[in-house]
């Protein structure tokens, strides 16, 4: 289990990270996610080594988590780190990168291990290729499959899709995170991408302002988020006053509502006035005004601008947010 216990970290008297706690226990998957520049990245580098806190400790089980103060050569044998700087030898094949740290005495389990990683990032067909000669997104892959190679407890990912196309990913996520379940290998992906956390991440971790923000089980966060920051990292989401949504209501208190969560009525509900439409595949994203509140929600159909729909949330949506 990986515990982080007061751990805080400034560069050149900048405060990054303030005063963090927290656990990973064994097999879990953990999202560290927040805007640019909140920490994510430093996080990880702090939890491999590689940077040296200013307080706090880092334990991965009854091991203390050494930093460059300590270590010559920074990292865990016991934890592996994908940087967004691939670090891969760019001369040798694909299956020789990933075969780098497996023992040559005994080579019928180096060729298993070494068919079995190429599978699960879906490169067997390039084998043989030389690194010089992939795309980012292939190297990508071939980096992930190199620091699974060598079987780390705790393995932490820096942006671990995003120079992988678009086609790719959703075969990859899958692969990636299934694989590390079967393995019993824990997992912190530090991502801005919410596909990478929905299906995947037991538990998510939300950085702002250099702090911790919440640290919840995915579910339970993405259904009552606490903060319009929060439920953006989602996808698009309002934060309207509660009054919009029931005039009788006796309070001032706002209310965050996901855009799909929006159900359009022909004649009762939320007056909007549309302003745009957007044609985002298989929805468009409408964005209108209640009064001066600006309002996304989801349509089947384009709506024409200056066209009145009327907007429904579910009590049960409206109470849910509403709880304390």
């Amino acid at each position: 289990m990986l515990q982080v216990n007061s751990l805080s970290f400034s560069y050149h008297k900048k405060p990054i990270l303030i005063d963090f706690d927290f656990k990973v226990k064994k097999g879990e998957h953990v999202s560290i996610v927040g805007e640019s520049g909140c920490g994510k990245s430093t996080l990880l580098k702090l939890i491999y080594g590689l940077l040296q806190p200013n307080e706090g400790e880092i334990f991965w089980g009854d091991k203390k988590v050494l930093g460059p103060n300590y270590h010559l050569v920074p990292g865990e044998p016991y934890m592996k780190y994908l940087a967004q700087d691939l670090q891969l030898m760019a001369y040798t094949t694909v299956e020789e990168n990933v075969s780098q740290f497996l023992s040559v005495f005994y080579p019928e389990e180096l060729r298993e291990r070494t068919q079995e990683l190429l599978e699960m990032i879906e490169m067997t067909a390039f084998a043989k290729v030389r690194i010089e000669k992939l795309s980012g997104g292939q190297q990508q892959r071939v980096a992930l499959a190199r620091v699974l190679a060598q079987e780390p407890e705790l393995l932490l990912l820096d942006e671990p899709f995003a120079h992988i196309d678009n086609f790719r990913k959703n075969d990859l996520r899958r692969n990636l995170f299934s694989y590390l379940k079967r393995k019993g290998i824990s997992c912190i992906t530090a991502t801005h991408d919410h596909h990478d956390i929905l299906g995947y991440a037991d538990r998510i971790i939300v950085l702002k302002n250099q702090e911790i923000l919440a640290d919840e089980a995915t579910e339970a966060l993405y259904y009552n988020p606490k903060t319009i920051y929060t439920a953006s990292l989602f996808g698009e989401a309002n934060h309207i006053p509660i009054e919009i949504v029931k005039s009788y209501a006796n309070t001032k208190r706002k209310i965050i509502v996901y855009a799909h969560e929006f159900k359009i009525s022909k004649k009762s509900g939320i007056p909007v006035i549309v302003e745009k439409s957007y044609f985002m595949g298989s929805y468009y994203l409408i964005e209108g005004l209640a009064g001066k509140e600006k309002i996304r929600f989801h349509a089947s159909k384009a709506k024409k601008p200056k066209k009145k729909v009327y907007l429904n949330i579910s009590i049960e949506t409206i109470n849910q947010r509403l709880k304390e």
